[in-house]
């Protein structure tokens, strides 16, 4: 093989890995919804996509079909960078302003709904993709009136449980929260904004206080782990547990089964998440490699060209 043809080569060689690199070093989003009390859209997944049995959940399909519910885990903005009352319009908080799921804005009283007491409650988030980031939870205001549209002002201006980096147990952040004291149907609302992105998600909780009239409505069960599997085929959102794995700690399995065990430390996937830089540095190292090559193979050219 000639100088020029061993060049060619190695610049071959340099720049394969740089274009693999590229498509494969974007930091991954994360995914996730709130399961304890269990969100509007995992809650109507959980009942079945293809024929749900509530009649809140059946508008819902009406209005935008069925895929808003196999991406249950997706209701999110990528650049909300902390701005979540700035650029969600009023009336559309629970779609978080994305059309796909505009059937989760629509004002009904009869939303499958989980009961809620008043008092120290554990709230959980099933994450399908682990990153760092604070979990801030609204309730609605005792004014609150189900069959209207949600606003802002419906909710009460500060969240009554903030936290950041909760424990990952599970697959699920775990986190505590003293809930106001209400009666009859109200709303949790949770914004979930990543540290490491720009990028926020979105939930609407449906929670029934105390018994009564309003004690009517379906109740809202959260999507079981075979579920999350069996509906992954269908969704066009990733299931594969990725996210901020560093530290040695590693993430759920793929479909939602059982967690490998976390660093010795006992670190949370959260607390040992990165901020996806060595991607990038990945993507600089093979971009040396192929200006090496290249100028190799451009000297082995001129050599060539010389000798002849």
């Amino acid at each position: 093989m000639t100088a020029a043809r061993k060049a060619a080569a190695i610049a071959t060689a340099g720049v394969v890995p740089l274009a693999l690199t590229v498509f494969t070093a974007a930091p991954a989003a994360a995914h996730g919804s709130m399961t304890d009390p269990v969100s509007r859209v995992a809650a109507c997944f959980q009942e079945g996509p293809e024929a749900p049995k509530s009649a809140a959940c059946k508008a819902l399909v009406r209005a935008g079909g069925t895929q808003p519910l196999y991406d249950w885990n997706e209701v999110n903005i990528a650049n909300a960078a902390g701005r979540s009352k700035e650029i969600i319009p009023d009336g559309k908080l629970c779609s978080a302003g994305n059309a796909k799921y505009k059937g989760l804005d629509l004002p009904r009283t009869d939303w499958p709904a989980a009961r809620l007491s008043a008092g120290k409650h554990t709230f959980r988030y099933r994450a399908t993709a682990p990153h760092r980031g604070s979990f801030e939870l609204y309730v609605t205001k005792a004014s609150y009136d189900p069959a209207k549209p949600l606003k802002w002002s419906d909710l009460e201006q500060r969240p009554f449980a903030k936290v950041t980096d909760p424990k990952l147990v599970s697959g699920s952040y775990e986190f505590s929260g003293t809930v106001p004291a209400r009666s009859g149907r109200h709303l949790v609302y949770s914004i979930w904004q990543r540290s490491n992105s720009p990028e926020a998600f979105y939930t609407c909780s449906d929670v029934v206080f105390g018994a009564g009239k309003s004690a009517v409505a379906p109740a809202a069960a959260a999507p079981s782990e075979k579920d999350i599997a069996a509906g992954a085929r269908k969704s066009t959102v990733e299931h594969h547990g990725h996210g901020d794995l560093g530290g040695g700690a590693e993430g759920p399995s793929a479909m939602g089964g059982a967690a490998k065990p976390v660093a010795a430390t006992g670190e949370s996937l959260a607390e040992t998440g990165g901020d996806g830089s060595g991607a990038w540095y990945a993507v600089g190292g093979a971009a040396a490699i192929a200006l090496g090559a290249g100028t190799l193979f451009v000297a082995a050219r001129r050599r060539a060209a010389t000798n002849s």
